[in-house]
């Protein structure tokens, strides 16, 4: 998925359990099935009750930490499930980073492309606004450039983004799509207090069980400032009704929605060329995004 990526083997994790926790050496060590793997991690079964996540590429790298850090103190306060981590591995065995030991959650995630569900939108919602709720001491300020901060700091690569998708047909209308993330990164920016956001909530960070949100996973982006990120999942990750029953319930005003239309629009232009070969169901997921985006904004 990346040509500098770093991929480690269930022989190598196996060999890192025994070291690092060996109660659970006795435990086979098994892949998941590769439409579970996300950018960031490969992933482990480790026994039937707990995965391994292993970072894959560099910018991935302070995930397992920061999970150990803040997930700890935010999961008490919200109404589904979050992977607390068990253990915080370190680097061994030619293993560059660190690492982390998680629980299992049964369950599945919603489709991939997106999913016209008002029961899910919901209980989404409800966790997104619980989690901005809590309060924000010490939490992590997100740096320039990365989710819940302002749009200006992608403007020169989701515009150099846009330009390379001029070589291919994707079945865009590019055009439209410039004067769409023109308005977005006018919007004025988020004035009010900085806020925690999961930065991520997408399909495949999703667990339901039952009909029901059983769990948010996959906390990579995690941090605090403008909630705009966490709106986007009206577009990431519903369709039809669901969307706006989402929107309604998170969005606080007009400058957000256009933010948010922003962090739906701008990981999509850079990244559709990204994963053109290498993740295909990414890159589609980018094609609808722009597609989405433009339908709101023109």
């Amino acid at each position: 998925m990346h040509e500098d990526e770093v991929r480690a083997t269930p022989e190598l994790v196996g060999r890192l359990v025994a070291e690092q926790c060996p109660q659970w050496a006795h435990l086979p060590v098994t892949t998941l099935p590769d439409d579970l793997e996300g950018t960031d991690n490969v992933l482990f079964r480790l026994g039937d009750a707990l995965v391994v996540r292993m970072p894959k590429i560099e910018w991935a790298q302070g995930q397992a930490e920061s999970d150990a850090r803040w997930l700890p103190r935010l999961a008490p306060h919200l109404p589904a499930g979050v992977p607390v981590p068990v253990h915080l591995g370190r680097p061994s065995h030619g293993y560059p980073w660190a690492w982390s030991v998680v629980p299992w959650v049964e369950g599945s995630t919603p489709p991939r492309l997106g999913v016209d569900d008002v029961r899910l939108a919901r209980d989404l919602a409800a966790f997104a606004l619980q989690l901005r709720e809590i309060d924000t001491a010490r939490g992590p300020t997100k740096p320039p450039g990365s989710r819940g901060t302002p749009l200006v700091h992608v403007d020169d690569a989701a515009r150099a983004g846009l330009e390379r998708l001029r070589a291919h047909d994707d079945g865009l209308d590019l055009d439209a799509a410039e004067h769409a993330w023109e308005r977005c990164v006018r919007a004025a920016d988020w004035d009010g207090d900085p806020v925690w956001l999961h930065g991520d909530l997408q399909p495949g960070n999703l667990v339901v069980d039952g009909g029901r949100l059983a769990a948010v996973i996959d906390w990579g982006a995690l941090g605090v400032g403008d909630p705009a990120p966490d709106v986007a999942a009206a577009l990431w990750t519903f369709t039809g009704e669901a969307r706006q029953v989402y929107r309604e319930a998170v969005c606080p005003d007009d400058a957000t929605w256009l933010r948010a239309c922003g962090w739906a629009l701008a990981p999509s232009l850079t990244g559709i060329d990204y994963y053109r070969h290498t993740f295909p169901r990414m890159a589609e997921h980018g094609r609808r995004m722009v597609r989405a985006v433009v339908a709101e904004l023109t």
